[in-house]
């Protein structure tokens, strides 16, 4: 709805993991190697940490991209509240078996075995991803760590990611897991973005989406930004799109920092961040572009009427900054 009043081509922060919005920071580098190295080496197990909305699924999804087109077989599960039952049913369809495959764990293993051997000589790589973790039942762990004992004496022909939450990494401290846990070969940590990265994660949205960040935010509107969302990519991306939403409707370009205190208001998003230490400015000023000339700004000031072309900008003209949409 907003796109072209912005100078867009589509809308930067909907709340998807498509890869190519993808900000590869210095922690998601090391994060995305880390996952990459895993399976192509066949590491055996791989362990991506991260609190709620830092980008994990986001990871996995340029991983899987890019193993694939280079040919590889990788089953991801991103709903891991199955029973065991349903467990085997997802692994047999995941890695093609036969559909009787999943009538017993043995008759599982071996077909899984046989198939995972045939795609090694083949010298394609074959690798199974699990998503949200923190939520798997113990006995699904265990059965995770017994697919890390498919190997010849020199493979493993089923190399693991588990990404999860924190609560994941707890876990897998209990003695109970600490078989699973011995089998982690490599971690990896996700953590909130700092101001100059977050000022990047905005930039790059929006120049993947078609515009010109100097065009669609203020400096200080993209500060408040960090303040209210402290670094959490999703949450970033939520305080920004409801602020293009706001804007639109008030007719403001580019979006200022009071559209974003009221989204972050209406979020109820500063309550918990008031330990957070703010930046400091000349650290925020070097990350974000320089603000419009004064006489764009005057030019958008004085600009009442909707721009020609944009469908729909009527039904906005009655509603308030500080109101939000729920309905996009």
């Amino acid at each position: 709805m907003y796109e072209a009043f912005y100078g867009l081509r589509e809308r930067p922060f909907d709340l998807t993991t498509n890869p190519r919005f993808l900000l590869l920071t210095g922690k998601h580098r090391e994060a995305l190697s880390n996952l990459q190295y895993g399976l192509m080496s066949r590491r055996g197990l791989t362990l991506l940490v991260g609190e709620a909305g830092t980008g994990k699924t986001t990871l996995v999804q340029a991983t899987i991209q890019g193993f694939e087109r280079q040919g590889a077989k990788i089953a991801y599960l991103n709903n891991p509240t199955l029973t065991r039952g349903e467990f085997y049913e997802f692994l047999a369809g995941a890695f093609e078996l036969d559909h009787t495959a999943a009538q017993s764990k043995v008759q599982l293993l071996r077909a899984l075995e046989a198939k995972l051997g045939e795609r090694r000589a083949a010298g394609i790589l074959s690798g199974l991803i699990l998503d949200e973790v923190q939520a798997l039942p113990d006995e699904l762990l265990e059965e995770v760590r017994l697919l890390a004992n498919i190997e010849t004496p020199t493979d493993k022909l089923l190399p693991i990611v588990l990404a999860g939450q924190p609560e994941l990494a707890d876990r897998l401290n209990q003695p109970s897991l600490r078989q699973l846990k011995q089998r982690v070969a490599l971690r990896c940590y996700l953590q909130a973005l700092d101001a100059r990265e977050t000022a990047e994660y905005i930039a790059g949205r929006i120049r993947v989406a078609g515009g010109n960040s100097v065009l669609v935010f203020t400096r200080q509107a993209v500060e408040a930004v960090f303040e209210g969302s402290g670094g959490i990519p999703r949450l970033i991306s939520v305080i920004c799109d409801n602020a293009l939403i706001s804007g639109f409707a008030a007719d403001r370009r580019p979006v200022s920092r009071d559209i974003v205190d009221d989204v972050c208001r209406d979020f109820d998003l500063r309550g918990d961040k008031k330990q957070q230490s703010l930046p400091a400015p000349a650290v925020v000023a070097a990350a974000i572009p320089q603000p419009v000339p004064a006489a764009a700004h005057a030019e958008s000031a004085r600009s009442t009427t909707p721009a020609k072309g944009l469908p729909g900008k009527s039904l906005f003209e009655h509603f308030t900054v500080r109101r939000r949409f729920s309905l996009f």
